[in-house]
């Protein structure tokens, strides 16, 4: 009897640690983790990417290819990075295809890799649908949100300007 008991109450510790650890996956950690890292490629054709694990910012420079440097953001710019996407609940995110048959050419992309506490999650949205999925434009907003820290940069602004322009 002692050995069944025991047996209960180990199989009950199990399954009770499993339903925590599918509930905290879906919530983001209070304070940014140490993994934490994250790249985007975005615009027509993913050209431009802003790229944390490497430290390398890449810029299309349309007609003349494109510009990759070394460039990494500071832990505050990326703390901050990482307070924006808890906001809006980046692991969360579930609606980013319309619902439309309606397409467009040339068209922008954002394909995302972001990693924290040994997770990665791949948002992934497309502008080829002429109307917009109900969470996209958050992710567009934090794209923006990154872009313009990366290009307030000193070194960004020493990249040549873009030539030439998508049909």
């Amino acid at each position: 009897m002692k050995q069944v008991t025991f047996l209960l109450f180990i199989f009950t510790l199990f399954l009770s640690g499993c339903g925590l650890k599918n509930n905290t996956k879906d919530v983001m950690p209070e304070e940014m983790p140490s993994d934490f890292g994250f790249s985007v490629k975005f615009g027509v054709g993913k050209k431009n990417e802003v790229n944390t694990f490497e430290g390398i910012v890449t810029k299309d420079l349309v007609a003349d290819g494109t510009a990759t440097i070394n460039l990494p953001l500071t832990i505050e710019e990326k703390s901050n990075i990482y307070k924006k996407m808890k906001e809006i609940n980046i692991i969360n995110m579930k609606e980013l295809v319309p619902k439309t048959k309606c397409m467009t050419e040339p068209y922008s992309e954002d394909e995302w890799k972001i990693i924290i506490s040994g997770e990665t999650i791949t948002p992934y949205i497309s502008g080829a649908y002429c109307e917009k999925a109900t969470d996209e434009n958050k992710l567009i907003d934090l794209r923006n949100y990154i872009r313009n820290i990366v290009q307030s940069k000193v070194e960004y602004k020493k990249l040549p300007e873009a030539t030439g322009g998508y049909e």
